[in-house]
């Protein structure tokens, strides 16, 4: 195996010991016996040989993505579904010309999946109801939370709204309006937190009588406010060059994998206060 390969199986044992320390390993086996489940090669077909689920992680590159695909519509069977990791490319683009094409999915994770278990599922116009149904099931299955994106559309729903909100933090940088420190903090100790146990239309029902009675009180407010937005930004610039400068000034880049560890740690006790919560609602 090449060093890359028993990078990842050292990386993959090290997180199955850490799950099992924080009480979140999920499944009923031991993180020993998880890990002799798995098994690294350098051969594709050896790697896919009996699968009944592919999950595609390369670069988001849309020639490489074509080339794996092709290459694995070569070595599975009729039985197989093959799914990309791609946080933006629609399936389509690189699905089309396969013979198994009704066979291939997006099955976008979010980062890190073991601690944020959202799952987009995306299918193209061609990929099968089976595909999409036992898709759905086994991500369900592994204990992720997938949701299904009916049509193919760029950034899928995930980027779609985080790219609304770094857009609009990144204009109210741009205008003076705010810090970079101030704008984030709106996030992290304003929306972030009910955000992490509720999605916003659920906010909007319980701030109100109801969703009617939110939209009684405040569509004039919205439709004003968001009327101000202006066009998305282009993210270059003397407003990149400033938020470049503090970002690098709050978060040295030699310090990234410091500040990694620690979003990680405080991720894994969302997840696992999350559980606890849930459990006790059983």
């Amino acid at each position: 195996m090449s060093s890359e390969v028993t990078s990842a199986l050292d990386d993959i044992e090290t997180q199955l010991y850490a799950a099992k320390q924080s009480g979140l390993l999920r499944g009923t086996l031991s993180a020993e016996e998880q890990f002799k489940l798995i098994t690294g090669s350098n051969d594709l077909v050896e790697a896919v040989k009996g699968a009944k689920h592919i999950q595609e992680c390369v670069p988001e590159i849309l020639d490489l993505k074509k080339a794996v695909f092709k290459n694995l519509d070569k070595c599975v069977d009729e039985t197989a579904v093959i799914s990309s990791s791609t946080s933006c490319l629609a399936p389509s683009l690189f699905t089309e010309e396969l013979s198994k094409r009704d066979h291939c999915i997006v099955c976008h994770p979010v980062n890190p999946p073991y601690y944020v278990p959202l799952v987009e599922i995306i299918p193209s116009s061609w990929t099968d109801k089976f595909t999409m149904d036992r898709t759905r099931a086994l991500m369900e299955e592994i204990g992720q939370v997938p949701v299904l994106v009916k049509k193919e559309l760029p950034g899928f729903a995930l980027n779609r709204i985080q790219y609304a909100i770094i857009g609009e933090c990144w204009r109210l940088v741009q205008e003076g309006v705010m810090s970079t420190e101030d704008v984030d903090k709106v996030m992290s100790a304003g929306l972030g937190p009910r955000y992490a146990f509720m999605g916003p239309l659920e906010v909007m029902h319980l701030n109100a009588e109801g969703m009617q009675s939110y939209i009684d009180r405040y569509a004039k407010s919205m439709t004003t406010v968001s009327s101000t937005f202006g066009p998305a930004p282009t993210f270059d610039g003397a407003a990149l060059n400033e938020i470049v400068k503090d970002m690098n000034t709050q978060i040295p880049l030699v310090n990234l994998d410091e500040r990694r560890q620690w979003r990680d740690a405080r991720l894994l006790g969302l997840a696992k206060l999350k559980k606890d919560m849930d459990s006790e609602q059983k």
